[in-house]
C-alpha cells in the first residue's frame, strides 16, 4: 500500500489555553491594561464576560472619558462606570485609584467609598479637583485594612469614635483641609506608619509628629513650626522652602538634630529658615551629638547663615558620602565688609582636625566665585582623601568666563585624594566648539 500522505500544515488545537490560565495569572494580565481595555475583554467569549469583575486593583482617572467627552459629559460617563463597578465587581478590591481633577460634581462617590470599606481595601488613592474639595464620608474612616493612603484636595474630618488606621504604612496628603490637632492624631494613631508626605497649602500654627516607626518624612507647606518629637527611626528628611515663615516660631538648631540620631539622608532646600536663626552667631561650629548615620546631604544656600549651617552639618557628620549644594545669589546677601572680615576664616579654621574620610562626591551649583565659595571648595578638596568626583557649575550671566577661571584656579590646590576628578562645567562649551 502506498504510504499515508502526511497532512499539510500543523495540527490546530481546539484548547483555549488563555481562558484556562490560573485566575491569578489572568488578573495579573488584566491589571496591566487600562480599565477600559480590561472591560473590552468581556466580548472575547462567554468565559471572559465577567473576568474583569474580579480584578483586585482598579484605576479610574480622567483618561477614561477623554475620548468620549464630546459625546457624553464627564459626570454622566463617570456615573455609568461607577454603577458598573458597584454592581458587577466581585471578590476583594485591595487597590483602588480615583483621580478626577476635571470633574466638579462628585456623584455616587460616597457609595463608592462605602463599597471599598467593605472590600478590604489596602491601597487607596483619592485625587479631586482643586476647585471642589471632597469631604470624606464616615465610611472612609472604617477602612481598617488600609496600608497605603494618598489624598489630594480632600476635607478630612473624622468622627469622634475614629481611633486611627492600625495597619497604615504610608500616608501622602496633598492640599487637604485638616486641623493641626486632627493631623497630629491621624499620624500618632497610625503606629505602623513608616513614610509620611505632607504638602499643606493651608496655614497652620504648629504640628507635632509622634511616629515611632517613621523612616521617611517629606514636608512642604505653610505650617509655622514642625516638631519632630518622637521619630527615633527617621532616616530620610526633606524640608523644601516654606511659602510663609514670617510669623514662624523659632527652634533650637542643636536640639532639633538631637532627636534625629538615625538620619541618613537630609534635604534642606530652605537652608537655615527651617530653624529661624537670625544670624551665623546662632549656629554652633559642631552639633553636640554627631550625626553618625548621615550619608547624603543637600542644601540650598540663601545667605551666610545657610553657609554656616552647611559647615556645621558637614563637620558633625563623620560618615558623610555625598554633598550637594545649590547657591542662590549668595553675593547679594553677603556684604563686601563681611567678605573681608575674619568671621568665615574662624569657622573654617575649626576644620583643622577634621577629615572627611568617607566623602566621595560633591556637587556645587550656582557658584559665583566669591571668597566664601572658593574657601569651601578648597576645604572639601584638602579634607577628603576618598573623594572621587567634584562637579562645579558656575553661575551663568555677565563675566561668566572670569568667574569660571577664578573657580578653576581654586581647584588647583593640592588635593587629599589622588583620584579626585574635578569638573568645572562650561555652559557655553557647544558654542565655543563652533567658533572658528
Amino acid at each position: 500500500m502506498p504510504p499515508e500522505r502526511r497532512k499539510s500544515g500543523r495540527h490546530r488545537s481546539s484548547i483555549d489555553r488563555l481562558s484556562n490560565l490560573p485566575k491569578n495569572v489572568i488578573n495579573s494580565i488584566l491589571m496591566r491594561l487600562p480599565l477600559q481595555d480590561a472591560v473590552i475583554t468581556s466580548i472575547l467569549s462567554k468565559k471572559w464576560r465577567y473576568k474583569w469583575c474580579s480584578i483586585p486593583q482598579l484605576t479610574l482617572d480622567d483618561k477614561l472619558w477623554e475620548e468620549t467627552r464630546a459625546l457624553l459629559s464627564p459626570s454622566i460617563k463617570f456615573t455609568k462606570i461607577l454603577y458598573q463597578i458597584l454592581t458587577l465587581h466581585s471578590g476583594p478590591l485591595t487597590k483602588f485609584t480615583l483621580s478626577i481633577s476635571s470633574l466638579r460634581k462628585y456623584l455616587k462617590i460616597n457609595s463608592l467609598i462605602y463599597f471599598l470599606s467593605r472590600n478590604d481595601i489596602q491601597d487607596l488613592v483619592l485625587k479631586f479637583s482643586e476647585w471642589n474639595r471632597y469631604r470624606l464620608p464616615p465610611s472612609f474612616f472604617v477602612c481598617s485594612q488600609l496600608r497605603h493612603l494618598t489624598l489630594q484636595n480632600c476635607v478630612i474630618c473624622p468622627p469622634p469614635a475614629f481611633k486611627g488606621f492600625d495597619m497604615l504604612n504610608s500616608l501622602n496628603l496633598c492640599d487637604v483641609t485638616i486641623s493641626s490637632k486632627l493631623l497630629e492624631s491621624l499620624i500618632s494613631c497610625s503606629p505602623l506608619l513608616e513614610k509620611l508626605v505632607l504638602k499643606i497649602s493651608d496655614t497652620a500654627d504648629h504640628l507635632q509628629i509622634n511616629a515611632p516607626n517613621l523612616r521617611s518624612f517629606d514636608f512642604t507647606g505653610c505650617i509655622k513650626y514642625v516638631s519632630l518629637r518622637s521619630v527615633p527611626l527617621l532616616s530620610k528628611l526633606s524640608i523644601p522652602r516654606q511659602k510663609s515663615i514670617e510669623e514662624s516660631e523659632k527652634c533650637d538648631f542643636d536640639k532639633f538634630f538631637q532627636l534625629l540620631s538615625a538620619l541618613e539622608h537630609l534635604d534642606l532646600a530652605n537652608g537655615s529658615d527651617q530653624f529661624l536663626v537670625t544670624g551665623a552667631a546662632e549656629i554652633p561650629r559642631r552639633l553636640s551629638a554627631p550625626l553618625n548615620y548621615l550619608k547624603r546631604f543637600n542644601i540650598t544656600l540663601h545667605g551666610l547663615a545657610d553657609f554656616f549651617v552647611a559647615l556645621c552639618l558637614i563637620q558633625s557628620s563623620p560618615y558623610i558620602q555625598d554633598i550637594e549644594m545649590e547657591v542662590y545669589c549668595l553675593r547679594y546677601y553677603i556684604s563686601e565688609k563681611l567678605e573681608a572680615s575674619n568671621e568665615v576664616d574662624e569657622v573654617l579654621a575649626s576644620f583643622t582636625n577634621v577629615t572627611l574620610n568617607h566623602l566621595r562626591t560633591v556637587q556645587l551649583g550656582g557658584i559665583e566665585g566669591i571668597k566664601v565659595e572658593l574657601q569651601l571648595i578648597k576645604l572639601l578638596l584638602t579634607k577628603s582623601p576618598m573623594l572621587v568626583r567634584m562637579l562645579i557649575d558656575p553661575l551663568r550671566g555677565d563675566n561668566y568666563d572670569a568667574r569660571r577661571d577664578k573657580i578653576i584656579a581654586a581647584t588647583t590646590i593640592q588635593r587629599a585624594s589622588s583620584k579626585a576628578n574635578v569638573v568645572v562645567s562650561d555652559a557655553y562649551e557647544d558654542y565655543r566648539d563652533m567658533t572658528p
